[in-house]
């Protein structure tokens, strides 16, 4: 897999942050002939959409892209040979690919250092709200994420999808990404949770299952996940809308 990046020095520790950004997923319930990220949108990628965005963070250091080993779309983007993006192969699962970009920094990175995560199908979010997240955890302990109330009614169901119960939803929100978190408890409580067969959802559910208790910061509904075939007009329009 080739490396873009050429001068080691830029990666020395100090103030910033890296976001790695797990790419290696194939997006099966889009039903694509292509995985979701390599989809386009206002002529564009997803990838490139998201990539672009994130590269005007102003304390970034650099962006780590796991990416299939297979993967034959990620060399024929123009982000591809950006002088703050790294490329390296992904793993199995989420997690795995997370874990490949960690150890990718490792020589690099110091325990308390900040590494965020961010979805690749997450071409919509406002860069106002990864400022405010930086700036809520700048003397946080362990890290946190972007999220959003649940403003739907919530219900529980049982096996056969009868409703048993309406949650509470004033508890309850939406994880989103970016999430941000101390290097050293992160790779640390993905390598745990692995271990020990708990299921990760993100990268807080493994902090949590640490014991770490991350803080949520509020977003903004707009910063979407590209799942769904019925996600692609949506994720144009607003991107059209936030450019206007």
């Amino acid at each position: 897999m080739s490396q873009t990046l050429t001068e080691e020095s830029y990666w020395q520790s100090g103030q910033g942050y890296w976001v790695i950004v797990p790419a290696a997923g194939v997006g099966s319930r889009m039903g694509a002939d292509k995985p979701k990220q390599y989809l386009t949108l206002n002529g564009k990628t997803i990838l490139e959409h998201t990539l672009e965005r994130l590269l005007q963070l102003p304390q970034l250091k650099g962006i780590v892209v796991v990416v299939h080993p297979l993967d034959s779309y990620w060399s024929t983007l123009p982000v591809f040979n950006h002088e703050k993006i790294r490329v390296i192969e992904g793993g199995k699962e989420r997690c795995d690919s997370v874990l490949n970009g960690l150890d990718t920094l490792d020589e690099y990175m110091q325990p308390l250092d900040w590494v965020m995560v961010h979805d690749a199908a997450r071409p919509c979010v406002d860069l106002r709200d990864v400022e405010e997240l930086v700036e809520k955890l700048e003397e946080h302990l362990v890290g946190g994420i972007l999220g959003v109330p649940v403003s739907d009614t919530v219900k529980r169901l049982n096996d056969n999808y009868g409703i048993e119960e309406t949650v509470d939803r004033r508890v309850l929100w939406q994880a989103q990404t970016p999430q941000m978190f101390r290097y050293g408890i992160l790779s640390r409580s993905l390598r745990s949770a692995l271990q020990q067969d708990i299921t990760i959802t993100d990268e807080a559910s493994a902090v949590e299952s640490a014991g770490y208790v991350p803080l949520m910061v509020e977003g903004r509904r707009d910063n979407i996940k590209v799942t769904r075939p019925e996600d692609i007009p949506m994720a144009e329009l607003i991107l059209k809308l936030q450019d206007s």
